[in-house]
């Protein structure tokens, strides 16, 4: 397994594993700890949850597993995202964002309490705001890291307008920001957030990197065109269609760090494969074509 630091202070593994659908796993705390001990004997030491995967059960359940094992949290480093909520309207479910001083502040102890631990390694705020005082945000995680909360702060899905905002609010002490990135999907792409990354010395963390999957099962063209190619790849390099889809995230100079959502062990040696995956430049541009969405001037 590669190491990367996102800070001075703060590393993490290449690989992340997640854990956005912990709660359709069906894991006892027993099964969990057992994966999370799978995932350490593999290298990879950093955990991705978000407050509100399964409602607030994901942080949950995973604080179960590291009361009744204590040495795992140790052994890790944590990650939580916060800002997306839900309401009740009319006897409908209405969901929005609170990026305030106050609420963010209630969050991350909540959060806390939940995963029953001291500190987060890093926490997010997990999509933009609409309604977004990069000011008043930046108060909270600056006093969150004073009050030892949280060791370093980022932000997910941000474009690179609000990301700017908040990281010049924060002194320019953004960790990272965690975005969608695969094969069909080039927003970050697109909108110039992946150039200012680079050009800040920023490390994306990539969710989704097979798509949720719809790589491999999808009939939508995108899909198909990328998977023909990828297979072909692969073919090439005598390896599997998702350990070349992982290299060709690791192969960009912002030193992306993929998420494996998936709680088989097996999957998850798939992403790390992709370590020891050496890509000839062209076939990165063979991938970043395929789906037809990116045309080269």
């Amino acid at each position: 397994m590669e190491y990367i630091n996102l800070t001075e202070d703060l590393k993490f593994s290449r690989i992340v594993q997640g854990f956005w659908r912990l709660t359709d796993w069906n894991m006892t705390t027993d099964e969990l700890i057992a994966f999370m001990e799978g995932c350490l004997e593999r290298g990879v030491t950093t955990f991705d949850t978000a407050e509100v995967y399964g409602d607030t059960e994901c942080e949950r359940q995973m604080g179960l597993a590291f009361a009744k094992r204590p040495d795992l949290r140790k052994k890790i480093q944590l990650v939580s995202k916060t800002g997306i909520y839900k309401t009740e309207i009319n006897g409908e479910t209405f969901g929005y964002y609170d990026t305030t001083y106050d609420r963010l502040m209630r969050s991350c102890k909540e959060a806390l309490s939940r995963l029953q631990c001291g500190h987060l390694d890093l926490y997010l705020i997990h999509r933009e705001d609409p309604c977004f005082d990069c000011h008043e945000t930046a108060r909270a995680l600056k006093d969150m890291k004073k009050q030892g909360f949280i060791r370093e702060a980022g932000v997910s899905n941000f474009d690179p307008f609000k990301f700017e905002a908040l990281n010049e609010a924060m002194d320019g002490a953004l960790a990272t920001n965690q975005i969608e990135w695969n094969p069909g999907c080039f927003e970050h792409f697109d909108s110039g957030m992946m150039d200012l990354l680079v050009r800040r010395r920023i490390h994306p963390m990539v969710w989704s990197p097979l798509a949720g999957g719809r790589l491999f099962t999808s009939g939508e063209p995108v899909y198909k065109k990328a998977l023909a190619k990828i297979e072909e790849i692969a073919e090439r390099h005598q390896t599997a269609p998702e350990t070349i889809v992982y290299a060709w995230i690791l192969y960009h100079p912002a030193g992306a760090l993929p998420l494996s959502g998936s709680n088989k062990l097996e999957r998850l040696d798939k992403a790390a494969a992709a370590l020891d995956v050496k890509l000839a430049h062209h076939e990165w541009y063979e991938i970043y074509t395929a789906s037809g969405q990116q045309v080269l001037r």
